[in-house]
């Protein structure tokens, strides 16, 4: 895709007024904030809780695509952006799927589905523009009558259709369960794919949902392209650089996902949002949606 229609993290100008400010402050012009300290005993636990309130989680996600089928089925890691770069999630596509099929693991040497480090997966349609991640609990199916087993859903992921023709940023709606008054999710357990986040949000039954969408970049005349500010965490323009807001304060960046190298990228998330949820969105950007792009 050409330059001119992607969403660069500044423009020129931005640039510029910011090395400035950096050079003031005696700081190299690439360094990126690192991640606020953040220390954890169980790293299942960790990526499942939401972020801490008032603090932005920053990390490092990286695509392995060497080795005989990696080009087809990469190998996505996610560290803590920090001097420690603590390993949070490993991320690879299934084969032999109709649809596609994420496996989501607390262990980067174990990608199988049947093992203790399966924490959830991402799963597409056959159109490959609606998402839905789930943790690892059981199939409603194969699940106790009163689901207290049943897996649950952690979010929805919507592509629509891109209305500025083939070039231009790709519009995203993203369904994540709400919190309860102790700051924690709740559960949504659908007995069927006729109850999920998706449906819902379909129907318009949002009790308990909260619904996001990517920040509209602003098309930039100097600089020909559609931009985003990212504060610095992002250096490389990318169609699949994204922010998540709130329709009600679009200034509180939920999530943001943006290119630093060819396979290198930052993916920082705040409340409500935990790291299974973050790196879960960020895979199904990766995915080919060629009815998106």
């Amino acid at each position: 895709i050409s330059g001119k229609a992607e969403e660069s993290d500044d423009s020129d100008s931005e640039k510029e007024e910011k090395s400035k400010k950096k050079k003031g402050k005696g700081k190299k012009k690439k360094e990126r904030a690192p991640s606020p300290e953040i220390e954890f005993d169980d790293l299942e636990e960790f990526v499942n809780l939401p972020a801490p309130q008032g603090q932005t989680v920053k990390c490092r996600l990286t695509r392995d695509q060497r080795g005989m089928d990696k080009s087809m089925y990469p190998t996505y890691y996610l560290h803590l952006d920090n001097e420690k770069k603590v390993f949070l999630l490993a991320g690879r596509k299934r084969k032999k799927c109709g649809t596609s099929n994420y496996l989501i693991s607390i262990d980067a040497t174990d990608l199988s589905r049947g093992g203790d480090n399966f924490v959830g997966k991402l799963r597409s349609n056959l159109m490959g523009t609606k998402f839905t991640v789930f943790d690892n609990a059981l199939n409603p199916e194969r699940a106790l009558p009163d689901l207290s087993n049943a897996r649950q859903e952690m979010a929805g992921i919507i592509y629509e259709t891109n209305v500025l023709g083939m070039k231009g940023p790709r519009r995203m709606t993203i369904i994540i369960p709400g919190m309860d008054k102790n700051c924690e999710r709740v559960a949504v357990r659908p007995r069927n794919e006729y109850d999920g986040l998706l449906i819902r949000h379909q129907n318009r039954r949002m009790e308990n949902l909260i619904e996001l969408h990517n920040k509209t970049p602003v098309w930039n005349e100097e600089s020909s392209s559609h931009v985003l500010n990212f504060n610095g965490r992002v250096t490389q323009a990318s169609i699949k650089n994204f922010q998540v807001v709130h329709s009600k304060d679009l200034e509180y960046i939920v999530m943001q996902f943006g290119r630093i190298a060819d396979d290198i990228f930052t993916l920082d998330f705040s409340y409500p949002m935990c790291a299974v949820q973050a790196f879960a969105i960020a895979l199904s950007s990766f995915d080919g949606k060629i009815a998106c792009e």
